[in-house]
């Protein structure tokens, strides 16, 4: 099968898969004390929230989470369906922010660490160009100014 039909099946396949998410979102936001809050999504998934970050995390923080979680789940889906068997899949995040407020982020870096079976540069490059050129709504839902860099190591196994 040639490349191009190859990445127009893989893209069918991406585009079937992403009408499946649900266009409105609902979640709930409950104050607990002090400057603590838990976030509840519809499902009943919780993320706790502190100002402090003594007993929960910073929402600054999920950003970058939701940024990688998003990234990550294109790519694994996109190297599967490029036919490879992946042993492994790690991403380091780093933020800057704007040093007042609104204290944005400025400036995100990811490096993608992921091993596997049948791994090239060329099949981790179009999965990280898919993700963010078209699939990642978390990566599209940023401000445009903003600087991305990402960075990949990659393992055959």
């Amino acid at each position: 099968m040639s490349e191009e039909l190859e990445m127009k099946d893989l893209n069918e396949s991406l585009d079937a898969y992403k009408s499946k998410i649900s266009q409105v979102n609902k979640a709930t936001l409950t104050w607990d004390k002090d400057l603590i809050f838990v976030g509840r999504t519809n499902r009943g998934y919780e993320v706790e929230y502190d100002a402090q970050q003594q007993w929960g995390c910073s929402p600054t923080e999920t950003l970058l989470l939701s940024v990688a979680g998003c990234m990550g789940i294109d790519m694994v889906s996109f190297l599967k369906k490029m036919k490879v068997e992946i042993k492994s899949y790690k991403m380091d995040i780093v933020g800057e922010r704007n040093p007042t407020p609104p204290q944005y982020y400025t400036a995100i870096e990811m490096i993608i660490a992921v091993a596997g079976s049948g791994l090239t540069a060329k099949k981790v490059e179009r999965a990280i160009s898919l993700s963010q050129d078209k699939y990642c709504s978390v990566y599209h839902s940023l401000r445009k100014d903003m600087k991305v860099k990402v960075d990949y190591t990659f393992e055959n196994v």
